[in-house]
């Protein structure tokens, strides 16, 4: 049944803590590095974790969040094979690093072949030297990080990588090992709900990697279980969720997305956003004189709920946005974004406005996300000034 919604909707839219032993590893020749400075005498690093699945939106989302820092420097740490670097997964701005935890396979691609298992299952996935790294990383050290080759599934030569204030880490399981887990400041997990995340998997990769309609079915149909055992149990301990729905302003309706941002309460150095009144319960249908909405519209909702055991405040957005520079009326509804002037928000969503997700909700709330991030590291970042000035 799921797999002929994906055919529908492709229609619509054109705690383990073991360190497994490589079948297969990485050169030991010396390691490829980075020329950006690391971090300034006193700062800290903050470390964010970013859960999901494959092809479900981090890409983009790092680069929203990225842009969000600026920088003169943004782009991949080894600058690409066109720039005569090297094949990475990691990017790099001036004050972010953005680390892909598939560098942590504890096989390649033909090792996981041998142990017949996915690379979501744990027992695939190398924690102790994850932990050892992250840990190394925050505590101001430079490390020689693994790297996994997408393109022709094999583990390469290390790369150098010095911490910088802002590093995150964005994979399968950026909250499944517990040591990991607790050196984090920050953690989100993007929930794309499976009728949406399998016609975005069916799209990328017949029209981006040229496979056949049904290797991606019987892929997706095979990596399941592993992502309800392993992958999805993380949304526990995530301080945001943005969840990606199917709409629910009309039926039959396949390219709508409804969208809903998670908020957890209590979080240190994190206050919720919220739409009018906080701790309201909100229902709002904005479309009219102030903001163009074609059929079936757009509905906003706003309260407080529990999700996963946890309190948390969600805001939801169902429907798209016609002309993206009306967003800032919506804007001007929001209390609480840690944007730093009005209209902050519109403007960087008119940055991105050909990146996916743009006339939506995900865009919408990856890039409100990106600005309470960088609140939260601001105040971080202050609350350690002003303890070395008192220890001075």
């Amino acid at each position: 049944m799921k797999l002929a919604i994906c055919a529908t909707l492709l229609a619509s839219a054109s705690s383990w803590t073991m360190s497994p032993t490589r079948l297969n590893t990485f050169s030991t020749s010396s390691s490829t590095s980075t020329s950006l400075d690391a971090l300034k005498p006193g700062e800290k690093v903050t470390l964010i974790g970013v859960a999901a699945d494959s092809g479900c939106g981090k890409s983009t989302f790092m680069r929203r969040l990225t842009n969000i820092f600026g920088g003169e420097t943004v782009g991949p740490l080894g600058g690409g094979f066109d720039n005569n670097g090297w094949e990475t997964n990691t990017l790099v701005s001036d004050q972010t690093t953005v680390i892909c935890l598939d560098d942590f396979h504890a096989n390649d691609r033909e090792g996981r072949k041998v142990t017949k298992l996915t690379a979501l299952n744990p027992k695939e996935n190398d924690f102790d030297t994850m932990y050892q790294m992250l840990s190394d990383l925050k505590a101001g050290k430079t490390i020689s990080k693994p790297i996994y080759n997408h393109v022709n599934g094999t583990l390469d030569t290390p790369e150098t990588i010095e911490p910088t204030p802002i590093i995150i880490v964005e994979g399968l399981h950026p909250m499944y090992d517990s040591r990991v887990r607790d050196l984090l400041d920050f953690s989100l997990y993007l929930d794309i709900s499976d009728e949406v995340k399998f016609a975005w998997k069916i799209q990328r990769d017949m029209e981006e990697r040229g496979h056949s309609l049904e290797s991606i079915q019987a892929s997706i149909e095979a990596r399941k279980p592993d992502f309800d055992a392993f992958i999805a149990p993380q949304k526990e301990f995530s301080d945001l969720t943005i969840q990606v729905l199917p709409t629910q302003l009309a039926e039959d309706d396949t390219k709508t997305l409804r969208v809903r941002m998670i908020q957890k309460e209590g979080v240190q150095d994190f206050s919720p956003a919220y739409l009018f009144d906080e701790g309201s319960e909100i229902d709002w249908k904005p479309c009219g004189k102030k903001l163009s909405c074609s059929f079936p519209g757009i509905q906003f909702k706003y309260g407080s709920d529990t999700f996963y055991g946890n309190d948390v405040s969600v805001i939801e957005m169902d429907g798209s946005f016609d002309n993206l520079q009306e967003l800032v009326y919506v804007e001007s509804h929001l209390s609480n974004t840690a944007t730093k002037f009005y209209g902050e928000l519109t403007q960087q969503m008119l940055k991105l406005a050909d990146a996916p997700g743009s006339d939506n909700g995900t865009g919408f709330f990856q890039t409100l996300a990106s600005f309470k991030i960088r609140e939260l590291y601001e105040k971080k970042a202050a609350a350690n000034k002003a303890k070395e000035k008192v220890a001075a």
